[in-house]
C-alpha cells in the first residue's frame, strides 16, 4: 500500500531495441490484408509486438487489462471505514486500561483501613467515571474529550498520545506522504515546518490566480520544501502530486456512509486542530481545488478491504484515481492516437517500470517509423514510402524464397559445361534462391577482404559472388491482379498483394533488365504503381473486366523487347468489358458478348507474341472453363492455386523461366 517507486523518464534513444524495419515486418501481413496503414499500426499497438531480441512488447489491449487488475487488487486492500473501527477498538483498549486502575485505585483505598483515604479515593473514581461518561460516544467526540481527560493511568495516557499520533499521522499524511513520520511523534519544529510549507504554498497559488509573477518564489519555495517533496521538478509538480492526493481524500469520502464520512471530517479536524494544521490544510485544500480544475473532484472510489489506516485509504485512493484515467484513455476508441497523452509515471508507479517502458515503445512506434523513411505522413494520413514498400517486398520475397528453398528449380540450376579458371565477366552478390553459377575470382577476392590474407582461404555466404549473364535475353511481364469483390470477400487480394511485391524485388535485385508493370482490373482496368501495392484495395464496383485488363497489358508491352508475358491472377471468370464507346458492361453470369470481347483480346496478344500465364485462385477446374480456353488458344499456362500459395508459384515459374533461357 505505501510503496514508492522511484521513477526517471529514460533519455531520448535510449529504448534501442524497437527496429522500425522488424516493426514494418510485423506490420505487413495487416497492411496487406487491411490496405489501410494506419489500421494495421494502430492494431500493432493495440495487440502489441515482438522487438528483434525477442520481447514481447504489452499492447493497450492487454495493459488495459493490468490496469483494471491492478484496480480491483487496490479495492479490496483497504476499507477507509475500517480505521473508524480501528481507532474506535482502540479507544475501547484505553478506555479498559483506565478503568483498571480506577478498580486498583478504589481497591487499594479500601484495602489500607484508612477511612479518609478510601472517601476521597472514592469520590475521585467517581468523578472520573462521571467525566469519561459525559464524552459522546463517536469516534471524534472520545478523541476529544480524552485528550482533555486526566487520565489516573499513566499507561493509558501513554497509549492515548501514541494514538493520537497515529491518527495525526494518518490525517496529514493522505494529503502530505512526506508528513507521516513528521507527525506520527509531534515534533514542534517539524509541525512548525510542515505547517509553514501549507500557507507558503496556499500563498504563491493565491498570487498566482491574481497574476502576480511568482518564479522566484517557486524556486525558492522548492529549494526549502526539498525534504517534502524529494522529486518534484516545478511548483506544478507540488501542486499536482498535492491535488491528486488530496481529490482522493475526497474520493474515499465519499465511498463512506454519510455518517461515517461525517465522523471522518470530525476526526481529521479534530487530530489536526491542536497541532495549528487544520486551518491551513483547508486552506490549502480550497486552493489546490482552484488550481487543478482538471482533477475530477467528485468521483466516488468504493474500497471494500480490510480495515485500514486513512492515510493508507488515500494512498489507495489516488493510485485508483490515477488508474480509472488511465483505464478511460485506454478504453477509449482512439486510444493509440492518445498514447502520448498517457502519464508514463504513473504506469510506473502502479504498473512497474517495465510496463512503463513498454508504453513508450508504443508512443514512440509511429514516429520510430517516419524517422526511418518507412512510413509518413501526408494530408493527415500515414502512409508507406517507397523506402518501406520496397522493405515489404523484400520480406515477402524472403518468405517465399524460404517455402521453396529445397525446389530444384530455385535451388541447384547451373549452367553446363565446366567451371573453373579465369573468368572476368561481371559479377553480383549469390541471394537465397539463385542458381550457384560462381564467379570464382570475385568470390576469392570478397572472402579475402573480410577475413584478410592467408590460407586457406575460408568461404562464407557472404562471399558468394556469381557471374551476371550479359548476353541472356530478358523478360517483359504485366501482371493483371484481379480487384473485383470476391477477391476481397475470399481473402485473395492480400495473397496477390504479397507476390506482386515480392515478384517486383526479385526482378529489381535479380534480373534489373528485365520490364515488369502491373494492372489492377475490376470494372476497368487501371495501371498501377509498385508504391501503391499495399494500400491496394478491391474495386467497389461489380465486374471483373479481364479483356480491359489484356488490353491495357498489351499497349504496356508493345515497345518492350524479350520474352512477353501477361500473369493474370484472377479467382472468376470475366463478367465485364468495355463495349464500342469505351463504356464497361457488367453481367452475371457473363454473357456470350462479354466471353467474345475477352477472347478477341486473348487473340490480340497471341498474334502479339504475348504469353498469357492464368492463375486461377482457390476454385476447381470445372469452374474455369474459359480460362483453359485461353491457354488452348494462347499456348500459355493455366495454375490452378490455393491463394496461399499463389507467391511460390509465380516466383517458381518466372525463376524456372530465366534458367531454362539461361541453359538454351
Amino acid at each position: 500500500m505505501s510503496a514508492r517507486y522511484l521513477y526517471r523518464r529514460r533519455a531520448e534513444g535510449e529504448i534501442d531495441d524497437l527496429d522500425p524495419r522488424d516493426l514494418l515486418d510485423q506490420l505487413a501481413d495487416d497492411l496487406l490484408e487491411s490496405g489501410d496503414v494506419e489500421r494495421a499500426l494502430d492494431r500493432a499497438v493495440r495487440e502489441g509486438f515482438t522487438t528483434a531480441e525477442g520481447e514481447h512488447v504489452v499492447g493497450l489491449r492487454e495493459l488495459l487489462e493490468r490496469v483494471r487488475a491492478r484496480r480491483r487488487a487496490l479495492e479490496r486492500q483497504a476499507d477507509p471505514s475500517g480505521s473508524l473501527e480501528r481507532y474506535r477498538a482502540r479507544l475501547d483498549e484505553i478506555d479498559q486500561m483506565e478503568e483498571a486502575e480506577l478498580d486498583e485505585l478504589a481497591r487499594a483505598a479500601r484495602d489500607s483501613g484508612d477511612a479518609r483515604r478510601a472517601e476521597v479515593t472514592e469520590g475521585y473514581v467517581r468523578d472520573q467515571r462521571l467525566a469519561r461518561s459525559l464524552v459522546g460516544p463517536s469516534v471524534p467526540e472520545r478523541v476529544a474529550g480524552m485528550r482533555e481527560y486526566d487520565f489516573a493511568s499513566s499507561a493509558a495516557a501513554e497509549a492515548f498520545e501514541h494514538l493520537l499520533g497515529e491518527i495525526r499521522s494518518d490525517a496529514a499524511g493522505a494529503y502530505v506522504a512526506a508528513a507521516r513520520a513528521a507527525l506520527a511523534t509531534p515534533d514542534p519544529a517539524a509541525l512548525a515546518h510542515l505547517r509553514t510549507m501549507m500557507d507558503d504554498l496556499s500563498s504563491l497559488l493565491e498570487r498566482r490566480a491574481r497574476g502576480e509573477d511568482t518564479a522566484a518564489e517557486e524556486s525558492a519555495f522548492l529549494e526549502r520544501y526539498a525534504d517534502l517533496f524529494a522529486e518534484a521538478t516545478s511548483l506544478d509538480d507540488v501542486v499536482r502530486q498535492l491535488a491528486e492526493r488530496a481529490a482522493a481524500a475526497e474520493a474515499v469520502m465519499r465511498s463512506m456512509t454519510a455518517e461515517q464520512r461525517a465522523e471522518m471530517a470530525s476526526l481529521v479536524e479534530t487530530a489536526l486542530a491542536d497541532v495549528d494544521l487544520a486551518w491551513s490544510l483547508q486552506r490549502l485544500t480550497a486552493n489546490l481545488r482552484r488550481a487543478t480544475p482538471d482533477l475530477d473532484w467528485s468521483r466516488a472510489i468504493r474500497l471494500r478491504g480490510p480495515a485500514a489506516s486513512w492515510s493508507d485509504a488515500v494512498e489507495a485512493g489516488a493510485r485508483i484515481g490515477e488508474l480509472a484515467d488511465l483505464e478511460s484513455l485506454l478504453g477509449g476508441p482512439r486510444a493509440s492516437e492518445a498514447l502520448g497523452e498517457v502519464d508514463v509515471e504513473a504506469v510506473a508507479r502502479n504498473l512497474g517500470p517495465d510496463l512503463a517502458a513498454d508504453v513508450e515503445r508504443l508512443a514512440r512506434a509511429e514516429r520510430a517509423l517516419r524517422d526511418q523513411g518507412l512510413m509518413e505522413r501526408s494530408g493527415g494520413r500515414l502512409r508507406l514510402t517507397a523506402r518501406g514498400t520496397r522493405r515489404i517486398g523484400e520480406r515477402a520475397l524472403r518468405q517465399l524464397f524460404d517455402r521453396v528453398r529445397a525446389s530444384v528449380e530455385l535451388g541447384q540450376h547451373v549452367r553446363p559445361g565446366p567451371r573453373g579458371g579465369e573468368h572476368e565477366g561481371l559479377a553480383e552478390p549469390w541471394e537465397p534462391g539463385r542458381p550457384l553459377d560462381l564467379h570464382l575470382s570475385a568470390t576469392l577476392r570478397n572472402a579475402l577482404a573480410r577475413a584478410g590474407p592467408g590460407v586457406p582461404v575460408r568461404l562464407a555466404v557472404q562471399d558468394f559472388a556469381v557471374e551476371v549473364d550479359e548476353g541472356a535475353r530478358t523478360c517483359a511481364t504485366v501482371v493483371a491482379i484481379d480487384l473485383s469483390l470476391s477477391m476481397g470477400m475470399r481473402g485473395n487480394l492480400a495473397p496477390a498483394k504479397k507476390m506482386a511485391l515480392a515478384l517486383t524485388t526479385l526482378i529489381r535485385t535479380r534480373y534489373p533488365r528485365d520490364y515488369l508493370a502491373l494492372v489492377g482490373f475490376g470494372q476497368r482496368a487501371a495501371e498501377l504503381r509498385i508504391d501503391d501495392v499495399p494500400a491496394l484495395s478491391i474495386d467497389g464496383a461489380y465486374g471483373t473486366n479481364l479483356q480491359h485488363a489484356l488490353a491495357l497489358a498489351r499497349r504496356l508491352l508493345a515497345h518492350q523487347g524479350g520474352e512477353r508475358q501477361i500473369v493474370v491472377v484472377t479467382d472468376g471468370e470475366p463478367t465485364a468489358h468495355l463495349d464500342d464507346e469505351g463504356t464497361p458492361f457488367f453481367a452475371w453470369p457473363p454473357v456470350r458478348e462479354t466471353l467474345e470481347r475477352t477472347m478477341a483480346e486473348v487473340i490480340r496478344c497471341t498474334r502479339a507474341g504475348i504469353v498469357i500465364n492464368t492463375f486461377a485462385l482457390d476454385v476447381e477446374r470445372s469452374q474455369f472453363p474459359f480460362v483453359d480456353q485461353i491457354a488452348r488458344v494462347n499456348r500459355g499456362r493455366t495454375f490452378f492455386v490455393d491463394a496461399p500459395d499463389l507467391g511460390r508459384f509465380v516466383l517458381d515459374d518466372y525463376v524456372r523461366q530465366h534458367v531454362v533461357r539461361r541453359e538454351s
